[in-house]
């Protein structure tokens, strides 16, 4: 039997300065593509704040050997996001299975 860790983190941003569904969409893609090309992770934005300019919640998953891993990979997911000029973070969040 192979042994596995699963990480789930709902991630909430702030999009400063959106004053359009279009503008908010395109930090928001343009996002989720550079954290799916730079960590191999699932993202989608999730929540009920898909129709709000300056709101996001983005739900991101990871699959590694082990814990440490998937620590280390949403460590450094947290960082990327933090030094990203265009969103603030709101909340972040990790469950681990």
């Amino acid at each position: 039997m192979v042994a596995f860790r699963v990480a789930i983190c709902v991630l909430e941003l702030h999009i400063p300065g959106k004053t359009s569904l279009k503008g908010k969409r395109q930090v928001i893609k343009s996002i989720i593509q550079r954290l799916r090309n730079r960590f191999n992770v699932s993202v989608s934005e999730v929540g009920n704040q898909q129709d709000l300019w300056q709101r996001a919640e983005l739900g991101i998953a990871v699959v590694c050997h082990n814990g440490a891993g998937a620590d280390s990979i949403m460590e450094k997911i947290y960082t990327f996001i933090e030094y990203e000029d265009s969103v603030e973070i709101i909340s972040f969040s990790v469950e681990k299975y």
